[in-house]
């Protein structure tokens, strides 16, 4: 069966949508294939700074014939319909239309249509034009004389305007080769813009920019390595990641990798080349955070650390270039080690002016006062200035400054029920969004908090106060860290807190897979330090209203499930008012723990009959007693219920009040027999309607003791 090699080749792409771009055009163009009829055995996507490529195993050689029925009208349809008919089937006359008789519909026509397989060739060059033009990059645009408006000229080209296409980077040339594995392989022509499909491609820019005439993938893979491509992506990185691990080994150094920066050199580079760049040693008296990222983000370089070291850096780093350098790389070693020196020049510039004064003091003494910020300390003067200057927050939510006031105001709550230390926490509150007016935080927003916690263990604050103004972003997802100690906590959750209190108020929840607040990641958050750090927090005292609660509740959901608890267990312990997030946590532990066991299986079965008979009478609207009369209990098995269904509650409430769950489900599991006596020996709906009533109120005394552990009709199994 034949093979499909498809390129497309243009200047350079964004190394951040490479990945993304290939994966689009593999789906996109195997869609396109199999929607017309077309099979494959396999495809798989490549991409470099310069190509996007896709590799068709197995693809069927033609389509199959089709034959269709098309149902015509009534036989005694008027003239027009049939005619209409006769269209739609491509028929000439109604001769050649079949009748066929329905028994309700009556006889009608009937047209059996035949439609011809079409060759491969003809269905790729078919699609391929409308899947580049159609492609999805996020940003895109025209080039040359495409770009032109429509009608102008120049040099006697005239310009196609709106009508041009649009890429990311000027499209260059487009390689399409069909062809079973060992016979000759055929081009498939199409053209786009000006540009014709071919079997011609082109190897690195600098290296080996020659055409090159390629025919299927294998030989296209072998002569772009030749010509200094390397196609694979994988293989790239792989080559870098290796050899930054062997030239930083070499020189008594080790690799700080960077997975996210890995995939982006791979993506600026068709043939990698490490090599090992210099800076003066002064500039390690930077932090390292700054270093690396300035390193990172101006030059894409990867930074070393000494051998064995955890936080020091080395004056080297790796940068990787796209040059095989005739002189080793001195001249591109050199070139980026002056780069380098310049930026950490400004970075040691900002590091240096954030532990200074700023030189308007006199108009913060205002904010100061606010917030008992000291003004002789440079991050206090940070927080004043945030607040005199007004920044703000949302325009429907006010200043900084004023958020930083209701969050102070949270946290005063918290602390006690947390049990951190009040001052401590009111002095991170205060402190905790300072760097926001740091130059190193303006050049670098990433190190929000990173940069306050140093600055605050520059000027002598508490160690738990510098941890905590770290901290209080955190966690940021499912699997980051939770904050160190009970200051950093208190300070996350009010943070956390008022961002979801106040968005709900304005009324900018998350929609949809829409949540650019990150209001599901913050709620998360709560709910895991609530859970993970076991915290008893009355959410409704905090969040005030009950759409907001039942959002914690989805989050509470999702976190339960991801710890592998099952979803009938969580919707039997969490009712819409439950806001003590974590007692239903552990009410499903437990019942999670119990529900297997001999008497999690009688509890179950000891209540869901009798539950699930008195749902039934009450949705028929019997009566049901208000209490249970002992004067109205004749019989032994049901003196019995009652009797065992008083000793059971009071057993299972005096457990609940101890937070011993477990216990108060063995306690209740005990109704399992006098239930099951009851029901053989007891008639539930007597002839006398006070008897039956009463009856029935035994059962709602069994849901209602049960409903202080669980909801067991949620239940399953």
């Amino acid at each position: 069966m034949p093979d499909l090699l498809l390129e497309l080749r243009s200047e350079e792409i964004p190394a951040r949508m490479q990945r993304k771009a290939a994966g689009d055009l593999k789906k996109m163009v195997t869609d396109a294939l199999v929607d017309a009829g077309l099979t494959y055995e396999g495809a798989r996507e490549y991409w470099t700074p310069r190509r996007l490529t896709l590799d068709i195993r197995g693809l069927t050689a033609r389509s199959a014939d089709i034959k269709e029925e098309k149902k015509g009208p009534s036989v005694s349809a008027p003239q027009g319909a049939i005619d209409g008919f006769l269209r739609g089937a491509g028929l000439s006359s109604i001769d050649q239309a079949i009748v066929k008789t329905d028994p309700k519909k009556g006889d009608f026509y009937v047209a059996y249509m035949e439609k011809p397989g079409r060759a491969a060739e003809e269905i790729i060059a078919d699609v391929m034009p409308g899947i580049i033009r159609a492609f999805p990059w996020p940003k895109s645009m025209r080039s040359g004389y495409a770009s032109m408006p429509k009608g102008a000229s120049f040099g006697g080209i005239e310009g196609k305007g709106s009508e041009s296409l649009r890429w990311v980077r000027p499209l260059q040339s487009i390689v399409c080769t069909f062809g079973p594995e060992h016979d000759e392989v055929q081009v498939i022509p199409f053209e786009i813009d000006g540009i014709t499909a071919s079997n011609v491609t082109y190897g690195h820019r600098f290296h080996a920019p020659d055409a090159i005439t390629v025919r299927r993938f294998d030989d296209y893979v072998t002569n772009l390595e030749r010509a200094k491509v390397i196609l694979d992506a994988e293989r790239r990185k792989d080559m870098i990641l290796h050899d930054a691990r062997d030239i930083a080994f070499a020189n008594g150094l080790e690799l700080v990798e960077d997975e996210g920066l890995l995939e982006e050199v791979s993506g600026l580079v068709e043939w990698p080349q490490v090599l090992l760049g210099t800076f003066e040693e002064d500039y390690l008296s930077i932090p390292a955070e700054i270093i690396r990222l300035t390193i990172k983000t101006n030059q894409k370089c990867f930074v070393v650390r000494p051998q064995g070291e955890t936080d020091k850096l080395s004056n080297h780093f790796i940068l990787i270039s796209n040059i095989q350098a005739t002189d080793g790389g001195k001249e591109i070693m050199h070139g980026n080690g002056k780069v380098v020196r310049a930026r950490l020049s400004d970075a040691l510039h900002f590091w240096k002016r954030d532990q200074g004064d700023l030189p308007d003091l006199d108009t913060l003494k205002a904010s100061a006062a606010k917030f008992d910020l000291d003004l002789k300390k440079p991050l206090d003067q940070r927080m004043a200035k945030l607040d005199a200057l007004n920044v703000t927050f949302h325009a429907k939510l006010g200043t900084q400054g004023e958020r930083v006031a209701r969050i102070r105001e949270l946290a005063k709550v918290l602390a006690p029920i947390v049990g951190a230390d009040l001052a401590l926490v009111d002095r991170a509150v205060v402190l905790a969004k300072a760097d926001l007016r740091t130059e190193a935080v303006g050049e670098f927003p990433e190190l929000q908090g990173a940069m306050g916690r140093k600055y605050a263990l520059l000027q002598g604050e508490n160690a738990s106060v510098a941890a905590a103004i770290e901290d209080h972003w955190k966690p940021n997802g499912p699997s980051d860290r939770l904050p160190e100690d009970k200051v950093g906590l208190t300070v996350a959750l009010a943070d956390k807190l008022d961002t979801l209190v106040g968005f709900w108020a304005i009324d900018e929840k998350p929609t949809g897979s829409k949540d650019p607040y990150a209001l599901r990641r913050a709620a998360l958050g709560v709910v895991r330090m609530i859970l993970e750090k076991g915290i008893r927090l009355p959410l409704v005292s905090v969040a005030k209203d009950a759409d907001l609660l039942s959002f914690f509740h989805d989050r509470l959901k999702v976190y339960l499930r991801d710890q592998g608890a099952r979803h009938d267990i969580i919707d039997a312990v969490l009712t819409p008012e439950a806001d003590d997030l974590l007692m239903v946590a552990r009410r499903a532990e437990a019942l999670t723990a119990f529900i297997t066991s001999e008497d999690g299986l009688n509890l179950l079965a000891g209540t869901k009959r009798a539950t699930q008979l008195l749902a039934a009478e009450e949705k028929k609207g019997t009566v049901v007693a208000d209490g249970v009369s002992e004067a109205l209990l004749k019989l032994d098995a049901e003196k019995a219920l009652f009797a065992a269904i008083q000793s059971a509650s009071k057993s299972a409430a005096d457990a609940v009040a101890a937070e011993d769950f477990r216990s108060a489900m063995q306690a209740l599991s005990t109704l399992r027999a006098p239930v099951d006596t009851f029901f053989g020996d007891v008639l539930v709906n007597d002839e006398d309607a006070a008897i039956r009533a009463n009856r029935l109120a035994l059962l709602k005394a069994i849901r209602e003791a049960t409903a202080t552990v669980a909801d067991f009709s949620k239940i399953t199994g």
